[in-house]
């Protein structure tokens, strides 16, 4: 049996894809106060890399961290969605997974400040 919705092609298909897209990040902006504080972070943020950056590479890397602890939270967002989906009931597997979405995003938000970090440091030096 074949999905009805992946027969889109071409410029339909991107139209549709954007709109997914923006649904997605318009729901978890609304239902998920982590997000909204990552993407506050980043709002701040980006205008402090291109002063704390010394070129391109830096600022690339500044920006960049902080928006893959927007990915990793739309990920770990997904996550608990499809469990939450599939039960409310206490199961270890339920908990594990959410476990260990939430340990990607804390690690995406140590590497975002580890590069943070580095980045003032030698900013300031």
């Amino acid at each position: 049996m074949s999905n009805p919705h992946k027969g889109r092609t071409g410029l339909d298909r991107i139209i549709r894809a954007a709109g997914y897209s923006w649904a997605g990040l318009k729901a978890a902006y609304t239902g998920e106060s982590a997000f909204r504080q990552e993407t506050w972070l980043l709002i701040v943020g980006a205008p402090l890399a291109f002063w704390v950056g010394r070129d391109w590479v830096q600022i690339a890397l500044l920006l960049g961290s902080l928006l893959a602890v927007l990915i990793v939270e739309l990920l770990n967002s997904a996550i608990e969605a499809v469990v939450d989906r599939v039960s409310f009931e206490m199961h270890h597997l339920s908990k594990r997974a959410k476990d260990i979405a939430s340990a990607a995003v804390m690690l995406s938000l140590l590497l975002a400040g580890g590069v943070w970090a580095a980045a003032v440091w030698q900013h300031l030096r």
